[in-house]
């Protein structure tokens, strides 16, 4: 991409963009809209946040926007609470649509078989777009290398301790077949 041709806008009204040449972008947000984005997502820290693409003509009413997602994100283990600090490198497809397949808006179905697809609306919102896909490359249960959940016990305050042999109700069913096994 050629920086003479490429956009860092964030909002891009349909009707202005050319059906000829793909309209190339490049998005990095300020450390205050960084910022927010940790608020809004719950991480710890984020640095290195971009997201580059273009976005292009499909036929005679759609529209696809492609796009290289790169981030360094900070997020608490899921065990220990300690920073876990992971990168995302993602391709990012969004097809925006005049007109949606019938089985991606049937009642019944939770979700569409091809998730990249969006209806089209007047405008394409890559800032949106890349905050919703930073949100789905995070790691679910990010655990730092030390997290272990050797040992672990957790009651209630002034609660006491489960036994081993408690904590296993199918090693004591299991006896009690065995012991009716014997018997029987």
């Amino acid at each position: 991409m050629t920086q003479d041709n490429v956009s860092n806008k964030t909002v891009y009204r349909v009707k202005d963009l050319s059906s000829h040449s793909p309209t190339q972008f490049i998005l990095r947000p300020s450390r205050d809209e960084t910022d927010a984005i940790c608020g809004q997502l719950g991480l710890l820290g984020l640095r290195k946040l971009s997201f580059t693409g273009e976005i292009r003509s499909v036929g005679r009413r759609d529209w696809q926007l492609d796009a290289r997602l790169g981030a360094t994100v900070v997020q608490p283990c899921v065990v220990t609470l300690e920073p876990v600090k992971t990168r995302l490198d993602e391709d990012i497809t969004r097809l925006f649509l005049a007109e949606m397949p019938d089985e991606a808006l049937a009642d019944e179905q939770e979700m569409p078989q091809d998730d990249t697809q969006e209806p089209l609306a007047d405008v394409i919102d890559v800032a949106a777009v890349m905050i919703e896909a930073l949100t789905l490359a995070l790691p679910d249960y990010p655990r730092s290398d030390a997290a272990s959940f050797d040992g672990a016990e957790v009651t209630p305050p002034d609660a006491e301790p489960i036994a081993p042999e408690e904590r296993k109700p199918f090693a004591k069913l299991a006896e009690l077949k065995k012991k009716l096994e014997d018997k029987g």
